[in-house]
């Protein structure tokens, strides 16, 4: 199933600006670029996009409330600077399973602020890295 499909089931019958949690696992993206998602979420909360196959979260709509971010098993392998100007509220953030090739990659969530906790490894049963020690 594609993913504006997706998040139309998921909506139920009710406004984007209703929706404080949304789930598009394995759904499939076109391109390897988010769809369907717009700046009307505007309550949105936690998004999951786990197993989409994306390559750039670059057209992400901003997410003023968005706290959790899950983005594992994917092809993202950098352009993370949209994150900070995108989702300014941003706490908790999975790219594990993703392209990242080092460190360098994941500098540009240094403009997160409110980010406690990232998950960034290559390997599923790994321990998390908190950034914020790591890179900040």
């Amino acid at each position: 199933m594609d993913m504006k499909k997706r998040i139309h089931l998921e909506l139920r019958n009710r406004t984007p600006s209703d929706v404080r949690e949304l789930v598009l696992d394995n759904c499939r993206s076109i391109e390897g670029k988010i769809e369907g998602l717009t700046a009307e979420f505007v309550n949105l909360e936690f998004l999951s996009l786990i197993n989409v196959g994306l390559i750039s979260v670059s057209n992400l709509p901003k997410l003023a409330k968005l706290k959790k971010l899950e983005l594992s098993d994917n092809r993202i392998s950098g352009g993370l600077d949209v994150l900070a100007e995108k989702l300014p509220h941003l706490t908790h953030l999975n790219l594990s399973g993703n392209k990242l090739k080092d460190l360098s990659t994941l500098e540009p969530l240094v403009r997160l602020h409110m980010l406690r906790l990232c998950i960034a490894s290559s390997y599923p049963h790994s321990n998390a890295l908190l950034l914020r020690d790591v890179v900040f």
